[in-house]
């Protein structure tokens, strides 16, 4: 730091390139040089602090100064960076308080020049020019201020009106989602009102059930129906896919079954009817296995038609694994003409039948492998002889075992006769 005693050549030139002292005299300029003295800053000193008392303002002769509101505080805000020939520190001489409105750090290695408050009246006293040129400055810098705030308030302005336009749709795809999930709720009671209230009664057997989608709604049925003769109809059924959109079959396929069942003589006219309707209809890529049968209690015979669905399982009071029929099929809603299993089982006193649709043999465990039909046969014949709606709940048991934290690939149903 030196105090400058002349106008060296050095200080001379620096000085007339300070736009604020572009129009004095040189006599002139070398009265201001015997005011001035120049100090060196390295990077990020602080020269001054927003609110401190000022007595001196710095001319910028090389290197910068940054200009900072509220520093260290949320607010904080750069306002400028001051440059070779600019000038900082002035409003603290010419506000009455004599307090910094802003705070100063030097924006890397810089040099400047010091003026204090009482060489500066001395100054503008002697050079009523310098004066009138710094207010020019200052009036500039105002305007800048000025324009930049209502840059800022424009920017703040348009970033509320974005946000406000966000918020709005965020709010709207809220109440989308949950109408949709009030829907879907909606949607799942009514599906679940298609299901059976309570098996029929049927002396020398007993029924359980259970059915659990994947999602909200699903594609699989169950279905037991009282017919002439003491007899009951046995539907289960899946639709491919899941969700709504199979769901919305599902019943179209289980209110069709039903109907056709009630009129036709055998479970093969009331499928190749289902068939007909369904392929008729011309739905692209859904279609239904579905496995339908009359259980006879006059005889205990279970005569039944499969379309493209699980083989049934049975099994007799000991656990010993029954053999049942596996020919050929497809599932109905494909083609006109359908492609359909029959065959028949006698159910023995202490025989249980187990129908079931292929979501509980695909159930995926925590390393993605599948139940299987050798594990479920395992888990179902083991003990033998259960209540039909216990064996039910010890199977669903057994598939949530095995999915552990897997979420459920596929709707799950169950449907067990056991002949008493």
């Amino acid at each position: 730091m030196t105090k400058l005693s002349a106008l060296s050549e050095r200080v001379a030139a620096l000085l007339r390139n300070v736009p604020l002292f572009a129009e004095l005299a040189p006599d002139e300029l070398a009265h201001l040089a015997g005011s001035l003295r120049l100090l060196r800053y390295p990077a990020d000193t602080l020269l001054f602090v927003e609110g401190d008392a000022g007595d001196r303002l710095y001319i910028v002769l090389e290197g910068g100064v940054a200009i900072i509101k509220s520093l260290g505080s949320p607010d904080e805000r750069l306002v400028n960076v001051r440059g070779g020939g600019e000038f900082i520190g002035e409003m603290s001489l010419l506000t009455g308080d004599g307090r910094r409105t802003a705070s100063a750090r030097v924006h890397g290695d810089s040099q400047l020049l010091e003026l204090t408050s009482a060489d500066f009246e001395a100054l503008a006293a002697s050079t009523p020019s310098l004066a009138l040129q710094m207010l020019r400055v200052q009036s500039r810098r105002l305007r800048d201020a000025h324009d930049r705030t209502i840059r800022d308030l424009h920017e703040k302005n348009d970033r509320l009106a974005q946000a406000y336009a966000e918020l709005q749709a965020a709010q709207a795809q809220i109440i989308a989602q949950e109408t949709l999930r009030r829907e879907l709720r909606l949607a799942r009671d009514i599906q679940q009102s298609m299901l059976p209230r309570a098996l029929p009664p049927l002396p020398g057997f007993e029924f359980g059930a259970r059915m659990l989608p994947a999602q909200e709604v699903g594609g699989d049925f169950y279905d037991l129906f009282p017919l002439e003769g003491g007899r009951v109809g046995i539907a289960v059924g899946d639709v491919c896919g899941k969700g709504v959109p199979a769901a919305l079959y599902m019943a179209l396929t289980s209110s069709l079954l039903r109907a056709e069942a009630m009129r036709s003589v055998t479970p093969e006219q009331a499928l190749r009817s289902l068939n007909r309707q369904l392929s008729s209809r011309g739905v692209e890529s859904l279609f239904v296995t579905v496995l339908y049968g009359v259980l006879d209690p006059a005889d205990s015979t279970f005569t039944y038609v499969r379309a493209g669905h699980e083989y049934p399982l049975a099994w007799a009071r000991n656990g010993e694994v029954l053999h049942v029929p596996q020919g050929r099929s497809i599932p109905v809603g494909l083609f006109p003409e359908a492609l359909l299993e029959q065959a028949s089982l006698h159910l023995a006193s202490g025989t249980t039948l187990l129908l079931f649709t292929d979501g509980v043999t695909e159930a995926h465990g925590a390393q993605h492998e599948l139940l299987g039909h050798e594990r479920l046969n395992e888990l179902a014949c083991r003990g033998g002889a259960r209540p039909a709606a216990a064996l039910c709940d010890e199977l669903l048991a057994a598939l949530a075992a095995h999915q552990g934290s897997s979420p459920q690939a596929d709707d799950i149903t169950l449907l067990a006769i056991r002949a008493l």
